[in-house]
């Protein structure tokens, strides 16, 4: 055992009471903080904990000891949230950075996997994640299907025998629902009998894997199936000149943002977007000319949309994009960026240089139960005002007005540690939002003070992350009352966990955990899995 571990404890037992002194107060006199980083400077080194003394000393010789400033209490935790995680990471120990540790980037792959043997999902879950795979573990079948276009997975895992319901009734449910796209399926069973697996192919799947199965066999055959997924996706719904998608997957898309703003009340916008004065480009420059340009603006659209707009091109020189749980200000916004872009790029042919501009009509979703035509046609309607308006710009549907709001995602940190608390808050405050939406971030000390709160109550979607160990009200409790209330579904729960309690993470699957990840964490791994969750909200 470290021979200061016991100097340690108490040391950074001494900084957590000072940050819970802090959080009950609106100002802190700059003196109070002086004196901790003098404390702590004065004490780290000494202690084995060399890198946070230092980190304190260099804070400490900013200041003067008798400046007057008044600090609040989110400036003295923006202001310490490095050096509090150098004190966090030194207490857990060296493991939590890791360079062979995978951090999520956000475009790999999503595996889904369903099966009530936590052991199992905890597993195969771990294993996944450590090849660079995104994946979400569901122990409760029916929380499953309702979450399938919530997590858009690229391959589904999916165990025969389950309490709640077979898996080959989840089989036929979504490959019902999935007429319109493919998502490789993959069942997998301790029976594997013949009369199993042929029933397994008969009823659609893609394979049958025998448990327990060798972890690099399963890794080669999931693979096999993210690489066909690729290639038909491309051979059916790509268009082949533009390599952007076809018409026939704009109904797929339609329909799964229809299934999305069912369960969520989101709306989105569609975009048809037309080159000016094509015709002439095809006669002066010729057809291979016009094929050019066709190509280079899917490409342009494609490269230059978010990650989960969808870029279509429905015909000739018309192009489609669809903005998904998006209001019509972001929309608006997004094409007047790409309008004034793309005017300004060129094109060559033979001596000649010229350039081609772009008029858009563009609406907002709001009741997808209409059928796709009639908000193709609203679009099309206002594509037609910018054409008689001189082209080269972008109307608004008249069914359409422009919002002025944003939309607000509440995140809930609750940890009883008061280091977690303020370098959560510094962590989450950094996030991006693009303008899209706005996040509204509190911190709760335990379990109870959080449930007692009407702060996370409304219509507003609501982030947890909930440490798992609390007094008066564990993470679990909290977990299963959220999960028991009849808006459940708008919040996502991300469990933190310790890493030697294999039962509680068992537990926080079971009882609905959208995600957990286990302490001591690394913090790229931390912020990469929220960044994964809120995706997944807005």
């Amino acid at each position: 055992m470290d021979k200061y571990s016991k100097y340690k404890v108490h040391f950074l037992r001494n900084i957590r009471k000072r940050l819970e002194e802090w959080e009950n107060v609106e100002t802190i006199p700059h003196q109070d903080v002086y004196r901790l980083l003098h404390s702590i400077a004065g004490t780290a080194t000494m202690i084995g904990l060399t890198e946070v003394g230092e980190y304190a000393r260099k804070l400490m010789n900013e200041w003067s000891e008798h400046d007057d400033k008044q600090w609040t209490r989110g400036e003295v935790k923006q202001y310490l949230a490095h050096l509090l995680k150098l004190c966090y990471e030194n207490e857990e120990g060296p493991s939590l950075i890791s360079a062979e540790h995978y951090v999520k980037k956000g475009e790999e792959p999503t595996i889904l996997l369903i099966d009530d043997d936590l052991s199992f999902l905890m597993y195969v879950k771990e294993y996944l994640e450590q090849i660079g795979w995104y994946v979400v573990a569901i122990a409760d079948p029916m929380k499953a299907i309702v979450s399938f276009y919530d997590v858009r997975p690229d391959c589904v895992v999916i165990d025969i025998h389950m309490n709640k319901k077979t898996g080959f009734e989840i089989l036929t449910f979504l490959k019902e629902k999935l007429k319109q796209q493919f998502v490789p399926m993959v069942m997998v069973s301790v029976d594997c009998e013949k009369e199993t697996r042929m029933k397994s192919y008969e009823m659609g799947a893609d394979d049958f894997i025998p448990k327990p199965f060798d972890m690099d066999e399963f890794i080669v055959r999931i693979r096999r199936q993210l690489e066909r997924k690729k290639l038909i996706d491309e051979l059916l719904l790509l268009d082949e000149l533009t390599h952007v998608y076809n018409r026939k997957y704009l109904k797929q898309i339609y329909e799964q943002l229809k299934n999305e703003w069912l369960r969520s009340g989101e709306t989105f916008c569609l975009a048809v977007l037309d080159l000016d004065y094509f015709k002439q480009i095809n006669d002066r420059y010729g057809h291979l000319m016009g094929d050019v340009v066709l190509k280079q603006f899917a490409h342009f659209l494609k490269t230059s949309t978010r990650a989960s707009d969808v870029v279509v091109r429905f015909g000739g020189e018309e192009f489609i994009i669809v903005f998904p749980k998006t209001e019509l200000d972001v929309a608006f916004s997004i094409l007047e960026r790409l309008k004034a872009t793309f005017s300004k790029q060129t094109f060559q042919s033979e001596d000649e240089t010229f350039s081609c501009t772009f008029s858009c009509g563009i609406v907002e979703v709001t009741k997808p139960t209409e059928p796709l035509e009639h908000w193709l046609s609203l679009a099309d309607s206002a594509l037609y005002d910018a054409k008689n308006s001189g082209r080269n710009c972008i109307k608004l549907s008249k069914t359409t007005d422009l919002p002025s709001y944003r939309k607000v995602i509440k995140i809930a940190v609750v940890d009883d540690d008061a280091i977690i608390r303020a370098i959560m808050t510094d962590l989450l405050q950094k996030l991006p939002t693009n303008g899209k939406f706005a996040y509204d971030i509190q911190t709760f000390k335990d379990g109870a003070e959080f449930i007692g709160s009407d702060w996370h109550r409304g219509d507003f979607p609501c982030l947890v992350i909930l440490d798992g160990v609390m007094p008066k009200m564990d993470g679990l409790e909290v977990l299963q009352l959220l999960r028991n209330q009849k808006d459940s579904a708008r919040y996502k729960i991300i469990m933190l966990t310790s890493r030697n309690s294999e039962k509680d993470i068992a537990r926080a699957l079971e009882f609905g955990a959208d995600d957990y990840i286990t302490k001591p964490f690394n913090w790229l791994e931390l912020e990469a899995r929220i960044r994964h969750m809120l995706k997944r909200m807005n």
